[in-house]
Order: C-alpha cells, then sequence, then structure tokens
C-alpha cells in the first residue's frame, strides 16, 4: 500500500497506491470540500501534475447527499475526476463550527449552516458517507480542539478522538473494499500528550497517520516542535499526513521532518483574494505599481496564465472584478503548489533537499 523510495534525512519519497491510482508523495491535495474546486475543472488539475483531491464528508452529506453521489456512480463520476480522491470525515468542522455543533460520546450534533435542521454525525456515519461516496482515503471522524484549549479539555478530547478511531475502524471492517483508512493524532501544543494519542492509535492500527489539530492558531515553531515529537512516534512503513498545512514554508519545514501528505486552502481561497505565490514571494495582484508591469507574473512559472497574461492584465481583471481572475489567479497558484511538490520529490531523490528548502526560503 506504501512504499518507501528514498530518503534524504527524515525528508521521504514513496508510492501511495490507491484503488484508483498510485500517488508520489510528498503530495498535496487540491481542495474540492464540495466536489469541485473553485475555479478550475478536474481535467485542469490533472494537467497540472495534481494527483489526488480532497472533498469533505459534512457538506457533501448535506448537499447533494452521498445516497445522489452513489448513485451517480460515486463522487469519482459525479465530478468527473478519474484519479484518487480522500474525504476528510467532518472532524474539522467540529472545530470550525464550534457555535452551531454539540459534542457528545456517540457523536457530534451540527445545526445545518444551510438551513438551520439538526444534522447528527457519529463515527459509524462517518464512515458509512464516505463509503457511499467512494472515497480512495477515508479519514476517521475525531475531535479538533482549539488551540485555546486548557490541558485538561486536550486531554478528554484526545481520548474521545482514540475512542472514536476506534469505532470507525470496526465500522470500516465491515466493508470488502480496497479504500485506506487513516486516524488522526490530537494533543493539542502538548507534546506529551501528541505522543500518547500516536501510541493509541499505532496500537489500534490504521493504514496511515494523520496529524490534526495544527495550524490553527499556534505560531510555526510551536507547530514545528509537535512535528518533532509526534513524527518519531508514527511507523516508518504508513504514510503520515499533516492537515491542514500550509504555507510552502510549512510545508518545506514539515517534508524535512517526515510528512508526506498535505493539503490546504490557501491556494485556492488565496487566489480569490488576489495573493499569488511566485518564486519571489506573494504578489498582492490589486496594487496599484502592478498596473505598468507588462511581463508574466512569475519568470519561473510555466502554467498557463504565466505564459499568457501579463501581471498588468491581472491587475485588470481583479480590479474589474472579472471572473476570468479567479480562474487564472486560481489556475497559478494550483501550478506553483504542485510545481513546489514535484520540486521537492525530485530534491529528495536526488539527495539535494536541503538545498533546495534554503534556495526556496531564501527568495520567498
Amino acid at each position: 500500500m506504501f512504499k518507501l523510495i528514498t530518503t534524504a534525512g527524515q525528508a521521504r519519497r514513496g508510492i501511495l497506491k490507491t484503488a484508483h491510482g498510485e500517488i508520489k508523495t510528498p503530495f498535496f491535495m487540491t481542495i474540492g470540500t464540495a466536489g469541485a474546486i473553485k475555479g478550475l475543472i478536474p481535467d485542469e488539475i490533472r494537467q497540472l501534475g495534481g494527483q489526488v483531491i480532497l472533498a469533505n464528508t459534512y457538506h457533501l452529506h448535506l448537499r447533494p447527499g452521498e445516497d445522489i453521489v452513489k448513485d451517480a456512480g460515486g463522487l469519482h463520476k459525479f465530478m468527473n475526476w478519474k484519479g484518487p480522491i480522500l474525504t476528510d470525515s467532518g472532524g474539522y468542522q467540529v472545530f470550525s463550527l464550534a457555535k452551531i455543533r454539540k459534542l457528545t460520546e456517540e457523536g457530534v450534533e451540527f445545526q445545518s449552516h444551510l438551513d438551520g435542521s439538526k444534522v447528527f454525525l457519529s463515527p459509524e456515519d462517518a464512515i458509512k458517507i464516505q463509503h457511499k461516496l467512494g472515497s480512495d482515503i477515508i479519514m476517521c471522524l475525531d475531535e479538533c480542539p482549539a488551540a485555546d484549549k486548557d490541558r485538561d479539555y486536550v486531554e478528554k478530547s484526545l481520548e474521545l478522538t482514540t475512542r472514536w478511531a476506534k469505532r470507525c475502524k470496526d465500522y470500516h471492517s465491515k466493508y470488502k473494499t480496497k479504500a485506506l483508512l487513516f486516524s488522526i493524532v490530537q494533543g493539542g501544543t502538548h507534546a506529551d500528550l501528541r505522543k500518547e494519542s500516536a501510541k493509541q492509535l499505532t496500537e489500534i492500527g490504521f493504514d496511515g497517520y494523520a496529524i490534526g489539530g495544527l495550524a490553527v492558531g499556534e505560531p510555526n515553531k510551536v507547530m514545528y516542535k509537535m512535528l518533532d515529537e509526534t513524527v518519531p512516534m508514527l511507523p516508518e512503513d504508513k504514510p503520515r499526513y499533516l492537515m491542514g498545512v500550509g504555507t510552502p514554508e510549512n510545508i518545506l519545514e514539515a517534508v524535512e521532518r517526515g510528512i508526506d501528505m498535505f493539503d490546504c486552502v490557501l491556494p485556492t481561497r488565496n487566489a480569490r483574494h488576489g495573493h499569488l505565490y511566485t518564486s519571489q514571494g506573494i504578489v498582492r495582484i490589486k496594487g496599484e505599481y502592478h498596473k505598468e508591469e507588462h511581463f508574466p507574473l512569475d519568470p519561473e512559472c510555466d502554467c498557463y496564465t504565466c505564459k499568457n497574461y501579463t501581471r498588468a492584465y491581472l491587475r485588470h481583471l481583479f480590479n474589474a472584478g472579472e471572473p476570468l481572475s479567479l480562474r487564472l489567479n486560481t489556475l497559478h497558484n494550483v501550478a506553483f503548489y504542485l510545481n513546489l511538490m514535484k520540486k521537492i520529490r525530485e530534491a529528495i531523490g536526488q539527495g539535494k533537499f536541503k538545498k533546495l528548502k534554503e534556495e526556496i526560503l531564501a527568495k520567498i
């Protein structure tokens, strides 16, 4: 299922096998929360080098509903994506929708953000929904505590996440499927709790292990410290997934610590706000000083946007509110992230990851 090819220090290069194809690691998952990447079609993601898409269990459960997706032939056919799909379990919504949910031992009750109706999600429900969606990588339901929660709360949350993970595995085992099941390490910013969570989950045994509850407001140096403490506790022969991270710097630092998988809304969300990633750092395209810059956004990028349009034109589109701005900006930002991961894989294979990291961070 997961094969390591080469290492450079703790940085790893490998192959993750799924029902819908192999994924070269380390990799970044473009976010398609409701079964779509805002502004792009699946074929464009594939052409940019995208290997896998992330969709969300909670949002697809609310709309259009997992039964409709299943009747359409599964999420792959529904959205016309032929590659692997990972679905988040709804655990992040336990954090992000904290004001409209109620947590119990049995699961979590949400007040739908669409119409106010009550929606209950148990660990078993989360697994069942993801199987109906046809996910290649299924995530256990967990609780992601906010960064400001005290130690006592985080410790109880960790134990709940472990109990839910066991229930998820028990329910998942009823399905005769090639879908992979990942659990999620929690523990806030407490190193000993992170280690304990990893220990409990590895004793249960999963196809892969995610690290959740980071990049939720804590400083970068704290996140890196938690990775330093947690990653050595995870099996070397299983993929490691840092959820919701992050900036190019975050990704480079995490790869150096042995992380294989990433996802984040930043490339697509920032594209909609005119914050564009380049080899020289972020360009805020609406700025007046870009008005007469009749040259490509990033001279080191060969995406469609950079090959065909200038900074001046991109600024014009953004400030005019043209829909084309969303597409061109998103296409570039996604290309930047996917190309970054390709460079990382190549550098690890050549034993030059540390040099690549230093070169990129020196520019941005």
